[in-house]
């Protein structure tokens, strides 16, 4: 069996947290990523999913070195990265790439379109066969662009058009390896499909690898190979994509499905609907035992104590005590 391309465990990014003012002490620790571990395959799609807060844009920041780790391994090709420093980083940042959530704020306003994506060939030293700006024009055409773009800025495109040129910048290097942080979440829903159709087309043209972060679980089901689902820094299951939607393990992958709208308003009316009662506890003190504990219907004393694994049940990984 072929190893994964993408190896992750006991993942862990803390953030000091201070009071206000600039000579404050330091008033405690932020565990945004608190021990995740998932691996992903060449040419797959892992979906990771979960409510604002839980850890997973910092997880994908982590993975590619933006951040460096707290703890915890990340071995990308079979090599252990996760002490790298950004000089040693360099030469991998050809295989790994990143699409980000606002197209507008990740693309320089001063700069034309054409030298934000040759930026990529010019920091590697790289000079694709044809010339930068031909190969530069080629991309603003896989993605949907036109190539009399190439000396536009970006405040003349709409926000799709940004993304899609976030996009073209991505692949300028023919990336292994992309994490696409939540890429049509500031998108009108009527480009977002075609936003996602057209990384599905270039997943499959290219044989790629995505980490696809997001918070609308439908987007996420018709892209993803795979579906993690996190809460509080942690994974709480993970799953193939039919499985987790079809029948879910843990009761909070439950609960989130339960809120996902049906287009049928007359099976919408009939289904029950979880509502979770209490707050999303803080990073900063996360529950003993189960993180999920205090606002789980399933929770008894031994969930309050003891923190759950990562088990297999079915098809599924769960990290619950009493899957359901």
């Amino acid at each position: 069996m072929n190893s994964p391309l993408l190896e992750v465990t006991d993942l862990t990014k803390f953030f000091p947290v201070s009071g206000p003012g600039i000579f404050s002490r330091e008033r405690g620790i932020n565990k945004a990523v608190n021990g995740l571990s998932f691996t992903l395959n060449k040419g797959e799609t892992l979906g990771l999913v979960g409510e604002s807060g839980c850890g997973k844009s910092t997880a994908g920041r982590t993975i590619l070195k933006l951040y460096d780790p707290t703890s915890g391994s990340i071995k990308f090709e079979g090599e252990e990265i996760s002490g790298y420093s950004n000089q040693k980083m360099k030469p991998l940042r050809t295989k790994m790439q990143m699409i980000f959530q606002d197209p507008q704020s990740s693309l320089n306003p001063r700069q034309s379109v054409g030298a934000i994506i040759a930026a990529s060939f010019e920091v590697h030293g790289i000079k694709p066969e044809g010339g930068v700006k031909r190969s530069v024009q080629e991309l603003l055409e896989r993605v949907g662009l036109s190539a009399e773009h190439y000396d536009r800025y970006p405040h003349e495109f709409s926000g799709g058009q940004r993304q899609r040129i976030g996009i073209a910048r991505s692949l300028a290097l023919r990336p292994k390896f992309i994490v696409c942080d939540e890429p049509v979440s500031a998108l009108d829903v009527s480009i977002q499909a075609q936003v996602v159709n057209l990384l599905t087309d270039i997943r499959d043209d290219f044989g790629m690898s995505y980490l696809f972060i997001a918070h609308d679980l439908s987007v996420v089901q018709h892209i993803s190979d795979r579906v993690g689902v996190m809460y509080l820094g942690k994974m709480m299951e993970i799953a193939p994509t039919e499985s987790i939607y079809s029948s879910p393990h843990h009761p909070y992958t439950k609960a989130l499905l339960s809120a996902v709208p049906i287009p049928d308003p007359v099976l919408e009316r009939k289904r029950e609907q979880i509502v979770l009662q209490g707050d999303l506890p803080s990073p900063m003190n996360p529950p003993s035992g189960c993180v999920f504990s205090g606002r789980c219907w399933k929770a008894t004393t031994k969930c309050f104590e003891v923190e759950p694994k990562l088990t297999k049940v079915g098809k599924a990984e769960v990290a619950c005590h009493f899957p359901e």
